[in-house]
């Protein structure tokens, strides 16, 4: 059984997290906004507001680290808002660091850690740096022995009387305080007029204690310029207790005595609180209940397992059903019939769903990449204009996760190789500021993403060169290779067109990585370029890996699954119409050249005695590319669950793993994607060596 703590703690996290994804999109739209030359306060009472609440979040759970960054950060903005700051690259560049180290800090959260954080050091003294007289102020606070729960859950007004408090030079006190929780009400606005005398309740908060449960107990936290003995024979009384809060240099209180965790209000006492702030809590609660539930992407996994299995039970159900209606009881057969094809639509509906939970947009990804974009453009001193279009395009939650690397990869080759230095864009009329298009659309079980700039293109002979030098590709061959072909080899390990390698990128190693990351998702990356007019990449990928409808087919005596998303359609194959063409066998379909590879051959499988006269061409496709798999029969469709290959076979290109077909069968699953890829970009000697083979 869950324990109920690890969920609170995930929910916090996952809370925590979207809060800092948001703040990050608000500081790069706010950064967009200064660049155009305009400030849009809006979008700093927005980031404001994000980083209000990730404070509350963290005094609600005892994340004192966060809780303090927040309360630092809170300040900055604030200055920010109202004008006492000018907003310019120096403060932005501070605000992203900050969302860096929340970064940082969650994952310390997570894992348990509790050592210092030197980059949370770091940026605290930033912070301090930029705030002037209310950055002072407020760190002086945090000098104080205050509760962190208590800091936590300030409103935006009790901070500014504390910062101005303190800065007036007042003392602190803390007021504990028992009332008659029939009379809280009144009781609680007595004090407040006897103690305007002294100076200012700034706030208050329940302790979580009590001598009964007629009782309840406040902590006040006072503001005054009389000493501790005035205060005390003024307001004390049997129920009120009256302390001065000492400065963290008095006192040798262990930190383990912090416990902002004890000081979480119980519901009744939230309940005896003002209206307007049980009303708060009343509606956040029920909008966070309301509107989402967080499901681990494996709960999700778990149930997809299941439904495949139940299509492949579907399919026997189906089998039975046809053989009981031909050959035993037709009225038992037709009945089992309906009742398969009632089960196949709610089956079907059972996938969809369970699909449509585990789509994401992939602005999620996007919106972290205009992070990198800001960060490398300055490191480079280049000035970089990212836009993004297609955000909402929806592909599974696991395939965004595996796309952070690989797009990070490509935005840095971009930045690093592609777009010139300011004095060479404008020596060739360009505009100063370079641009990296980033843009997503859905084709049909595809989702396709191109990254695009405007920068300095490949340089092919550069490309071949290095590739030759690297002994990957021979003298004769690299003279006969096309466009395409030549602008491939930037996928092939180590090959690189800069001389020297760069802090950014240039050291050959990346690309060939990022094809292998696309690959593993059922995917494929094309590569464009024109010299002085940019490079564009295009990535092809399934929307999901969770749900397979695949072909079956035969090649020799064995059995194999391709899946539908890779298949176009299948056709009667008439070899009379099979050409060589650039060495490579094709057909015409539709006025169009097909490449043809003939499965069995490729796979190693020796045609049998029986083999048919009629075969079939699976027109398989990727983008743009189609190949055309030879094989000797198709059985039809069939939904499958794949199976991971053992670790002695997982490194075979070609395949995507295993699955039952049924009738205790086992098949492969062809990876559509890598044959394409094989194929049509094999080296030209190596397609000579096979056909005069």
């Amino acid at each position: 059984m869950v324990d109920p703590v690890d969920k609170i703690k995930e929910e916090f996290f996952s809370e925590a997290q979207e809060i800092i994804e948001g703040l990050s999109k608000d500081l790069l739209a706010w950064d967009a906004s200064i660049r155009s030359g305009g400030n849009d306060p809006e979008l700093i009472n927005q980031a404001f507001r994000a980083v209000h609440t990730l404070k509350g979040l963290a005094g609600l759970f005892g994340a004192t680290k966060m809780g303090a960054l927040s309360h630092r950060v809170e300040d900055v903005l604030d200055q920010l808002r109202l004008g006492r700051m000018e907003p310019g690259h120096e403060v932005l560049d501070v605000l992203f660091g900050a969302v860096e180290v929340y970064g940082v800090i969650l994952l310390a959260e997570k894992e348990g850690r509790d050592a210092p954080l030197p980059a949370l050091e770091e940026l605290m003294v930033q912070l301090d740096a930029l705030g002037g007289e209310d950055s002072q102020s407020s760190a002086a606070a945090s000098d104080y022995d205050l509760d962190p729960g208590l800091l936590q859950v300030l409103t935006e007004y009790e901070e500014h009387r504390l910062r101005t408090n303190i800065a007036q030079g007042l003392r602190l006190y803390r007021l504990r305080v028992e009332f008659d929780l029939a009379t809280l009400d009144r009781a609680l606005e007595q004090m407040k007029e006897r103690a305007k005398r002294h100076g200012e309740i700034i706030t208050y908060l329940p302790t979580g204690e009590a001598t009964s449960v007629e009782t309840i107990k406040l902590d006040l936290l006072m503001a005054s310029r009389d000493d501790l003995a005035t205060l005390i024979g003024s307001l004390g009384a049997d129920n009120v207790v009256v302390e001065e809060i000492p400065r963290k240099s008095q006192t040798q209180k262990p930190a383990a005595q912090i416990q902002p965790a004890a000081r979480i209000p119980t519901r009744e006492q939230l309940a005896l609180a003002s209206d307007d702030e049980a009303a708060l809590e009343r509606d956040r609660s029920l909008r966070s209940l309301t509107q989402t539930v967080r499901v681990d992407i494996r709960k999700l996994d778990h149930l997809m397992n299941i439904v495949g299995e139940l299509a492949i039970v579907r399919g026997s159900l189906a089998r039975v059903a046809e053989r009981l209606r031909r050959e035993g009881d037709r009225a038992l057969g037709t009945e089992l019939q309906r009742l398969h094809r009632s089960f196949d639509r709610r089956l079907s509906e059972m996938q969809n769903g369970i699909l449509e939970v585990r789509m994401v947009p992939l602005g999620q990804v996007f919106d972290r990449l205009g992070r990198v974009v800001r960060q490398i453009g300055r490191e480079v001193n280049k000035e970089i204009r990212l836009v993004i279009t297609g955000a909402e395009t929806e592909i599974d939650k696991l395939i965004v996760e595996e796309l952070s690397d690989p797009l990070m990869h490509i935005i840095r080759n971009a930045i690093d190789h592609g777009i010139e230095l300011r004095e060479d864009r404008q020596s060739v009329g360009k505009p100063v500021a370079g641009t990296i298009a980033l843009n997503a659309y859905p084709k049909g079980n595809h989702v396709v993403i191109e990254i695009e700039d405007d920068g300095r293109g490949i340089d092919e002979a550069a490309l071949i060169e290095r590739a030759t030098a690297l002994g990957l590709v021979d003298r004769p061959s690299a003279g006969e290779l096309s466009r395409g072909e030549a602008l491939a080899l930037i996928f092939l390990p180590g090959v690189s067109t800069r001389t020297q390698a760069g802090d950014v990128s240039g050291r050959g190693v990346g690309m060939d990585v990022v094809k292998t990351n696309i690959g593993n998702l059922g995917g494929a990356i094309d590569v464009q370029s024109e010299r002085g007019i940019g490079t564009k990449l295009t990535i092809t990928l399934p929307i999901t890996l969770a749900i397979v409808s695949a072909l079956l087919v035969r090649v020799g005596d064995q059995t194999f699954a391709i899946p539908l998303s890779s298949v176009s359609e299948a056709i009667a194959f008439d070899g009379a119409g099979v050409r060589v063409i650039d060495e490579r066998e094709a057909m015409r379909l539709r006025g169009a050249t097909l490449a043809l590879c003939r499965l069995g051959r490729l796979l190693g499988i020796a045609e049998g005695a029986d083999a048919p006269r009629r075969r079939f061409v699976v027109v398989t496709m990727l983008g743009a590319r189609r190949l055309g798999l030879l094989v000797d029969h198709l059985y039809g469709q069939q939904d499958i669950v794949v199976k991971p290959l053992g670790k002695s076979l997982r490194q075979v290109r070609g395949f995507a793993g295993a699955t039952e077909l049924g009738d205790q069968r086992v098949g492969l699953v062809l990876d559509a994607g890598a044959l394409i890829e094989e194929v049509l970009t094999e080296p030209v000697a190596e397609r000579r060596r096979k056909v005069h083979a």
